[in-house]
């Protein structure tokens, strides 16, 4: 296949822990499933920004832990049925993720353009980003990688730095030789690449033929294209996913694609993107990007702010009034409130390892859990009790289980519920209820066509949610009879 025909495969990267944009951001659900664009999450905002260009297959590269997260949130926004979620096993950072999407599109001797895309990043102007993959698709062909750098408006300290040619590669127009890579600076040094003039924010996204980044790997980092061969060479598909050999990706370095292959090989260039780039990396990129009022305030949700200035404020549920504050973040979830100041906001990763030391739940987990049916928030807990609200999409269903130390009592409060209970089934619509006796076999369904909103009231001894026992479960997860927190799969951690 000649350069010239070679299709281009969009190569998704749904990697990322936001660490910084707790309390909104946890472990277990990162900065790319939240809703921080008019309710579409970064994962579905980047696919949608590439979803019309003409291309082959996309594919996704996601960790096993995310793998119903992932893809709820691609089929929403229309990710199409022949792309692939390939799942890895642990995270192994950038440079071995890219090389199974690399593995994955030069089989059978095939190859492609790969335009690779961090799923939690901001774009703004979707028609510079396209213009900017034009410029970019003559070098790629040409078997150059191509990084995409960000003209910097300011002094930023948070980005890496790419250091390009003045004068454009020759008959390339708009791509320039990359001369260097630097991390994150210091102030002074940032202040000295922004008046220098020939520096550019590393965005992190690529262009490049699949083959090229495997010989360039190949070349430089031969341990980790060796273990990504072995993982890939015996996947297997499971529904949505495919899933790669774990015993020989686990014993694949972790590298970033920066570290392992582009500050080090031969032909890297760069093509300048003026499109609003964000990597929304803080609480004070999210304040640059959002609309703000007169006074400089980005205020999302039931927030009343008075004689205030600059200040990003979000509230999930209640009211927030605030008076009298500038330059400050005050994010309020269901299960905790973050005020920082917003030049210290890049400090909060270090926030979130001290309540991780103190072994907080508000580290890894929110008051909303996500699962391959849907979602569940707790509502109360105390001595003996607990009460959830659970969410159940249309045609999904829960697992086949029981418990034996708690009872439960389900009331419908929207839609239409099929109840399995010993055996026996039975529907239930809005302001019906039944009751789920200690150890018995049961089944929650959603037959509609709407979502089921249901209240759970859970009564026992015991109410952990190591406390089931699985028969049977659409989504593949393990059967577990009594087993502790620790020994199960996290998706497992909610019951259901």
């Amino acid at each position: 296949m000649s350069p010239e025909t070679l299709p281009l495969r969009v190569v998704l990267l749904v990697g990322g822990s936001g660490t910084r944009l707790w309390p909104m951001s946890r472990e277990h659900h990162p900065k790319q499933f939240l809703p921080l664009f008019d309710g579409r999450s970064p994962l579905q905002d980047t696919w949608l920004r590439v979803a019309d260009l003409p291309q082959g297959a996309p594919i996704a590269v996601a960790n096993e832990t995310y793998r119903f997260l992932a893809a709820e949130h691609l089929r929403q926004a229309g990710f199409p049925a022949q792309g692939t979620l390939i799942l890895e096993p642990e995270g192994r950072n950038t440079a071995p993720a890219i090389a199974l999407a690399a593995l994955r599109a030069t089989r059978d001797g095939a190859d492609a353009l790969l335009l690779v895309l961090p799923s939690d990043h901001a774009l703004e102007d979707r028609a510079a980003f396209r213009q900017a993959v034009q410029r970019a698709s003559p070098a790629a062909r040409a078997g150059w990688l191509v990084t995409f750098g960000v003209a910097p408006d300011r002094p930023e300290t948070g980005y890496g730095y790419v250091r390009a040619s003045a004068e454009p590669l020759d008959g390339l127009p708009g791509v320039h030789a990359v001369e260097s890579f630097s991390e994150k600076p210091d102030a002074q040094r940032a202040a000295a690449y922004l008046a220098a003039g020939n520096y550019h924010w590393n965005s992190g996204m690529f262009l490049f033929r699949a083959s090229a980044y495997l010989d360039a790997l190949g070349r430089l980092r031969p341990d980790i294209l060796r273990a990504c061969r072995a993982a890939m060479a015996r996947t297997r598909d499971d529904g949505d996913f495919t899933r790669i050999e774990a015993a020989a990706f686990l014993g694949c370095p972790a590298e970033s694609v920066d570290y392992a292959v582009m500050e080090h090989a031969d032909k890297v260039a760069m093509v300048g993107l003026a499109a609003g780039w964000s990597d929304i990396g803080s609480w004070d990129a999210l304040w640059r990007i959002a609309a703000r009022d007169g006074e400089g305030n980005a205020l999302q949700g039931d927030v009343q702010a008075v004689g205030c200035r600059n200040v990003y404020a979000r509230s999930d549920g209640r009211l927030v009034s605030l008076l009298g504050l500038e330059d400050v973040v005050v994010v309020d979830t269901a299960d905790a409130v973050l005020v920082a100041a917003r030049d210290r906001v890049q400090d909060i990763r270090g926030l979130v390892a001290e309540l991780k030391g103190q072994g907080r739940p508000e580290a890894l987990v929110s008051h909303r859990v996500f699962r391959p049916w849907g979602h569940y928030e707790s509502i109360d807990a105390g001595d003996r009790f607990q009460v959830k609200r659970i969410i159940v999409r249309p045609g999904e269903r829960l697992s086949l289980q029981l418990h034996h130390h708690r009872a439960e009592h389900w009331i419908v409060v929207k839609g239409t519920a099929r109840v399995t209970r010993d055996g026996e089934t039975f529907f239930l619509t809005e302001n019906q209820s039944a009751y789920i006796p200690l150890g018995t076999k049961h089944r929650l369904e959603n037959p509609g066509t709407i979502p089921l909103e249901l209240i759970e009231v859970q009564s026992g001894t015991y109410l952990g949610e190591d406390d089931i026992v699985r028969f049977e479960d659409a989504y593949g997860r393990s059967e577990t009879a009594g087993a502790g927190l620790a020994e199960l799969p996290e998706e497992d951690l909610s019951g259901g």
